[in-house]
């Protein structure tokens, strides 16, 4: 997704699946590192609907809400980054606040978690490993789930619809779940910080980067990936890559194949977009 070429680079970012207790909560956990004799990294993220847990390490904690648009960052030589990211809808409770109250902003952690950012910062700074300070972070945001309220079960209910039909779950919401659309999109806004159809529109994208990075689906046609994503053809899916990234599909996963490689890993957050689509089309 960077436009400079990836030699230049020595960089990675791996994902994992969260502790069992987690997993209602937490899609994954993650660990970005940049070598300290690599130049500079453009990083560059597609909204994923998703509020994160951040910390660079030697750094204070911070909350990253759900990102509306394209964001991009240079990350410095020798920089290590764990977050830790919720499922859609299940943040709010967690860090006591409004989702839609952290849209596209980055909030510290002291203004969530009265005053807890300087102790978990030096507690992840002094971890011996970028994998030890992840699990710290997790450990972390563990304790305060187990101290949160639970998550909307409707928004819950309406999230696993959105993944699982990326193409007419929008329109059947409301009537599945016998809540009017007002009240729907107010528990969204809330819980997720977004309404159902920008949900819906992210998640569908993803569900497109999923298959077109996944094995033998590699070498299928931009138009098979259209359908199997919920698109209506590729003209739609060109519309909402160039909307959501600034590029075609086909210069978005150019970029990616060339920059990111064997050095990402986003298998927990593709497998579940995968198999709702593997289920789907065995209907």
């Amino acid at each position: 997704m960077n436009g400079d070429a990836s030699f230049r680079w020595r960089q990675s970012y791996r994902e994992r699946t969260p502790v069992a207790e987690l997993a209602p909560y937490v899609s994954c956990v993650w660990v970005q590192e940049v070598a300290p004799d690599s130049p500079p990294y453009v990083f560059q993220a597609v909204p994923n609907g998703s509020v994160e847990v951040v910390c660079v390490l030697g750094e204070l904690p911070f909350v990253i809400g759900v990102q509306l648009g394209l964001t991009r960052e240079i990350l410095a030589p020798g920089t290590v980054m764990v977050g830790v990211r919720f499922r859609p809808g299940a943040a709010a409770p967690v860090l006591r606040t409004s989702a839609g109250d952290m849209v596209d902003l980055t909030v510290g952690c002291d203004d969530l978690w009265r005053g807890s950012a300087l102790r978990v910062g030096e507690l992840l700074a002094g971890a011996a490993s970028a994998q030890e300070a992840a699990g710290l972070l997790e450990a972390e945001v563990l304790s305060r789930v187990r101290a949160a309220t639970d998550p909307d079960p409707l928004v819950r209910s309406a999230v696993g619809m959105l993944v699982f039909d990326p193409a007419n779950a929008v329109r059947t919401l409301t009537a599945e779940l016998h809540i009017s659309d007002s009240q729907l999109r107010r528990r969204f806004l809330t819980a997720v910080g977004c309404p159902p159809e920008v949900l819906h529109r992210t998640l569908r994208f993803w569900g497109f980067l999923a298959l077109a990075q996944s094995g033998p689906q590699r070498r299928r046609s931009l138009t098979a990936l259209a359908g199997s994503s919920g698109y209506a053809d590729q003209a739609h899916l060109t519309r909402e890559s160039v909307a959501i990234t600034g590029v075609t599909p086909s210069d978005l996963l150019a970029g990616i194949e060339r920059n990111c490689g064997d050095n990402h890993n986003h298998a927990p957050t593709y497998q579940p977009l995968l198999r709702s689509r593997a289920l789907r089309s065995t209907r």
